[in-house]
């Protein structure tokens, strides 16, 4: 069993910038492929980056190049640098791990973190 936990959520101005990081209990965190989501209101869940247990990183089109996502094995977390914020930005936004073991896939979610991108 892993548990995730969210943290650095807030308020911020547009043009700001924020860095959540997710820190995960249990074992086997260096196996997990490891993905932030966002989530508004009203709306289905998107993927806004991942990194995989072997460091290849991913990003959805919205935030590339003004979000950096990155781990540390050593610390078991997962952080997301956000920065050049915008108002579209503002979700809630949830850490994920997941991996599969022989025919079993194993998935984790957060309880997520508040983004709010005003001025």
């Amino acid at each position: 069993q892993v548990q995730l936990v969210e943290s650095g959520g807030g308020l911020v101005q547009p043009g700001g910038s924020l860095r959540l990081s997710c820190a995960a209990s249990g074992s086997f965190f260096s196996t997990y492929d490891m993905y932030w989501y966002r989530q508004i209101p009203g709306k289905q869940r998107e993927l806004v980056a991942n990194i995989t247990a072997g460091g290849i990183t991913n990003y959805a089109d919205s935030v590339k190049g003004r979000f950096t996502i990155s781990r540390d094995n050593a610390k078991n977390t997962v952080s997301l640098q956000m920065n050049s914020l915008k108002s579209e930005d503002t979700a809630v936004y949830y850490c994920r791990g997941g991996r599969t073991l022989g025919r079993s896939r194993y998935i984790y979610w957060g309880q997520g973190t508040q983004v709010t991108v005003s001025s």
